[in-house]
């Protein structure tokens, strides 16, 4: 067994060596083609800048649904996709650009909220998913939102 294991190597060497001319030079060319790749790549990538990262919907009734667009540009070197937007409650739901956002060019993460059985102070936020350099981008809105007529904190009518 150890012979078997001795001979094996033994080969192994004098292909490894006699091959090692050749071979040297061909890594030495492949991976100075993926460094020039990894060089002229390097620096390239998407920037998400928004025109605002907050909004205030002001004073809303309850059960009213509002929106609002938030807007961005590409302001990196290379085209921006986003694979995800996620609300930070089931009230909000957000759309965006499912095309790839060239550099310069601009785009939109839409924000819907419905408010029924919501009151008061609101503070919700939808988390971006893309191919930013952070990886994930927030935008966040504020609602103050007025309970209905005969709702929780309203008057309530007189009954008989």
């Amino acid at each position: 067994m150890l012979k078997k294991t001795a001979a094996m190597f033994a080969i192994a060497s004098l292909v490894l060596v006699s091959c090692k001319d050749n071979a040297a030079l061909r890594i030495d060319d492949k991976t100075a083609k993926e460094a020039e790749l990894a060089h002229a790549e390097a620096g390239k990538v998407a920037v998400m800048k928004f025109d605002e990262t907050e909004h205030d919907f002001g004073d809303i009734n309850e059960g009213e649904t509002v929106e609002h667009t938030f807007t961005f540009t590409n302001a990196g070197s290379s085209d921006l996709v986003i694979s995800n937007a996620k609300a930070s409650c089931g009230c909000t739901v957000p759309s965006y650009t499912k095309t790839a956002v060239a550099p310069g060019e601009t785009g939109e993460v839409k924000v819907s909220f419905n408010s029924a059985g919501k009151t008061g102070n609101q503070n919700k936020s939808v988390t971006i998913t893309a191919n930013t350099e952070k990886g994930t981008e927030v935008v966040n809105f504020t609602a103050n939102v007025k309970p209905k007529s005969g709702g929780i904190g309203a008057a309530s009518p007189k009954t008989k």
